[in-house]
């Protein structure tokens, strides 16, 4: 954070994170109730994946003081309606969603729900509750068929390739409409392939190294000539707090004739988070080959509906705004996240 800034300097308490079963949401509410700040978390603990794991975040969380858990779906207006009128949060990290760009192909209904009706009420609670500045999570994805990198707030966003990118680019949509007509001070974050500790089965690291261990075959798409740009989670931490303490306001530089996408008259904003150091998938499979000590058994696969072939962050905005970059490189980071697979897999 800036000099002398710390976790407890966001915006004003109480603090309300969604997504506190979930990976991100976990390391974020882990942050601040180490810093002695005093978190309420949503979660509804859906079964997308093995909820053993969320369950396992939650007591984590759940053993340090200033904790406190509702389980409850987001989609429940009056029960989120009344969290929110209840504690009055002043600062509101909206982490929760239906996450998985392959998953949205086959179950659009659910992206609907979680991440389009969740998030309203996310947005009504706090217009209601007049809380200071509300951050949620955006991502990568949002970019869609924009192949010019590295990918910036400053460019458009309006060709995405998944249902799962177009309910995040909704969500950047229904920010601005409620900062503009309402004057919430609202911030989007663009995630980009976030990887580390109680990370998400789904995600390729995390199922790669399960299945190399297992000896069993994994599916590398494109011949493994496909580039992310992988960010550890505790940058990403780092960043969502850093941008959480600094409300969005109007900006000066905003042209309603030659408009900027990543700017607005009203406080509203948008920044990537990245690792801005794409990585080759197949470098990535080595790596952790490498680390495991055992060859993978490729399968070789086409690229798959809704993926796209790199990733790569510009993170000057981010930079400009906290003084600080994630710089977390890919080999400590999945030495870090293959430690904690073998003591929490018992591997």
């Amino acid at each position: 954070m800036p000099s002398g800034q710390t976790a407890t300097d966001i915006a004003a308490l109480p603090v309300l994170v969604t997504g506190t079963a979930g990976f991100i949401g976990y390391h974020v509410a882990q942050r601040l109730l180490q810093a002695g700040v005093a978190v309420t978390g949503i979660d509804s603990l859906t079964d997308y994946y093995d909820t053993a794991l969320k369950r396992a975040r939650l007591a984590q969380l759940a053993a340090m003081p200033g904790f406190t858990q509702h389980e409850v779906d987001l989609a429940d207006r009056s029960a989120i309606a009344g969290i929110f009128d209840t504690l009055r949060p002043q600062t509101v990290i909206h982490l929760a969603a239906q996450a998985g760009v392959r998953h949205s192909i086959t179950h659009p209904f659910d992206y609907a729900e979680a991440n389009l009706m969740g998030f309203m009420s996310v947005l009504e609670g706090a217009r209601q509750a007049g809380t200071r500045h509300l951050v949620y999570a955006s991502t990568s994805s949002v970019y869609g068929l924009n192949a010019r990198m590295p990918l910036s707030e400053h460019d458009g966003t309006g060709h995405p390739v998944s249902l799962y990118a177009a309910t995040k680019r909704a969500n950047e949509l229904m920010a601005h409409s409620y900062a503009h007509l309402y004057r919430l001070p609202v911030t989007g974050l663009r995630f980009f392939t976030v990887y580390g500790p109680w990370g998400r089965p789904d995600m390729a690291y995390y199922l790669f190294t399960r299945k190399i261990l297992a000896g069993e075959p994994i599916d590398v798409f494109n011949g493994g000539d496909m580039y992310r740009d992988f960010t550890y989670v505790d940058d990403i931490v780092e960043s969502i707090l850093r941008i959480a303490a600094i409300a969005s306001a109007p900006s000066p530089d905003f042209d309603p004739a030659n408009p900027d996408p990543a700017l607005s008259s009203a406080p509203f904003r948008v920044y990537n988070i990245g690792n801005s150091a794409p990585v080759r998938l197949d470098d990535m499979i080595s790596t952790l080959e490498d680390l495991l000590g055992r060859k993978a058994i490729r399968n070789a696969r086409p690229v798959q509906p809704g993926d796209v072939l790199a990733t790569h962050a510009d993170t000057a905005d981010l930079e400009r705004a906290t003084g600080f970059v994630p710089k977390t490189g890919l080999r400590e980071g999945l030495a870090r996240f293959v430690s904690w697979y073998r003591d929490f897999h018992g591997v």
